[in-house]
């Protein structure tokens, strides 16, 4: 998986599949749209007059403005003149320079003076910027009120949260009917360095660029949440590498859990760094859910990541699988799910490839190699 990709799809698919969730956005009020650093079609969406100009403004309705990537209108081209002009022709209107904005306005008057850029674009770019800041109340009220910072990460807040990460799980197996647990259950073993992690809840862009694993800031980890629902926490043991060889019964035996939960996944990333050569499970997150597979009787694993991965190998070895992606600071919003107070109501919005073969994979979920992948766009149980 890398940053900046390539996609292909045809007219058809663009409307049927791509179109309807910019509209209801723009429905909803969305005044300001980000052009991605990816390409359509061999057109990098920084020049992509069609999809930003004639669909998105003209087509949706779009009344606010369009504001470039982190210095994405210089990849559109090697001449810095050529790329601005098609960046802004395309009906980019707000460009985010990062290094020399006097190279920018110049190069700009520049090509107003050679007529490479008309006047009315810059009109229309310059209208819809003050339109978003009439909307915002922003020349009445230039300054956020202070009296409002206490309301960042309160209570209300978090509800919401929490609500949007039981909405967002999927539950891809759940075989002999593992989820919901009983808040009951007398013995629950939790593995996983993601089960106890906030950072790796939260992914990039969480404290720095490339996000910190660790409790890195106020929240909920999984286990805090298991610990919050369940009846008895002293039922509930945690080990990160899920050995529980130490915990033993009246006759010196190892415990065998009557449930597992183990969390897997992906450390924070952002951007092109989290390109990927390998999108497998790293080797130690395997060798636990071996560990715990002979340690409980119903084993529940809750997959942390921003991306599907490659799980078919490993996939056997669970009686229940969650893409959880990155919840945030809110796990009980998980186990909201997984012990049955919330039902699960979440579908793929990617297809899930079974293997690295099957990679890009096309609309109509087939594998360019012919494979059926893991599970197909859309999927998810909801019992």
């Amino acid at each position: 998986m890398i940053d900046q990709g390539v996609t292909e799809y045809d007219e058809a698919q663009l409307r049927a599949l791509f179109l309807p969730p910019y509209q209801a956005a723009i429905d909803s009020g969305a005044l300001i749209v980000m052009n991605s650093f990816s390409s359509w079609g061999g057109t990098k969406m920084s020049a992509n007059k069609y999809l930003l100009t004639d669909v998105l403004k003209t087509e949706l309705g779009f009344k606010g403005f369009i504001v470039s990537d982190w210095a994405s209108i210089d990849q559109i081209t090697s001449d810095y003149y050529q790329a601005n002009v098609a960046g802004i022709n395309a009906g980019i209107d707000m460009s985010m320079v990062p290094y020399d904005a006097t190279r920018f306005i110049s190069t700009i008057q520049k090509a107003i003076e050679n007529g490479d850029i008309s006047l009315e674009r810059i009109d229309d770019a310059v209208r819809r910027i003050l339109y978003v800041k009439f909307v915002l109340g922003l020349f009445e009220r230039p300054y956020a009120d202070p009296s409002l910072l206490g309301l960042v990460g309160s209570e209300p807040h978090r509800i919401i949260a929490r609500e949007a990460v039981a909405k967002s799980l999927v539950l891809l197996k759940n075989d002999n009917d593992a989820l919901p647990l009983a808040k009951d259950t007398p013995l629950i073993f939790v593995a996983g360095k993601a089960a106890d992690n906030i950072g790796i809840q939260c992914g990039g862009w969480t404290i720095q660029w490339q996000g910190l694993a660790g409790n890195i800031t106020p929240g909920t980890t999984i286990l805090d949440a298991i610990n919050a629902t369940v009846l008895n926490p002293e039922a509930v043991h945690y080990n990160q590498a899920g050995n529980f060889d130490d915990l033993k019964d009246a006759n010196g035996s190892p415990l065998i859990a009557d449930v597992g939960i183990a969390v897997v996944g992906e450390k924070p990333y952002a951007e092109g760094q989290g390109d990927a050569r390998s999108l497998d499970l790293p080797t130690d997150q395997i060798a636990m859910l071996e560990r715990m597979r002979q340690s409980v009787r119903t084993l529940i694993v809750i997959i942390i990541s921003g991306r599907p991965i490659i799980i078919t190998d490993q996939f056997d070895l669970a009686d229940a699988w969650v893409a959880a992606w990155l919840p945030g600071t809110e796990a009980l919003g998980i186990t909201d799910v997984l012990f049955g107070d919330v039902a699960f109501t979440g579908k793929l919005p990617y297809t899930w490839p079974s293997s690295y073969d099957q990679l890009p994979l096309n609309l109509n979920n087939q594998a360019e190699s012919g494979q059926q992948p893991l599970f197909e766009f859309g999927f998810g149980i909801c019992p």
